[in-house]
């Protein structure tokens, strides 16, 4: 992940956000995936940085950029 990229994740039994880089998570833990998620594209957004969306596994499910995708360089 990029400096700063959101992450949403499952840990003791509530879904959470976290920027990286730091260890703590932001917000309000959440009852439902959906509710993190939505917190956490909204940030990404806000930031124009990449939203990596775990699975309760701890597996990446989803990732989405809202700023510089690196993969999308014109060749």
């Amino acid at each position: 992940m990029a400096q700063g990229d959101i992450e949403t994740y499952f840990e003791d039994g509530t879904w959470k956000n976290k920027r990286e880089g730091t260890d703590r998570a932001f917000g309000a833990g959440y009852s439902t995936k959906d509710e993190a998620v939505a917190a956490g594209r909204e940030a990404a957004q806000n930031d124009s940085v990449e939203h990596v969306i775990k699975n309760q596994d701890g597996t990446i499910g989803a990732k989405n950029s809202y700023g510089n995708d690196p993969r999308n360089v014109p060749g």
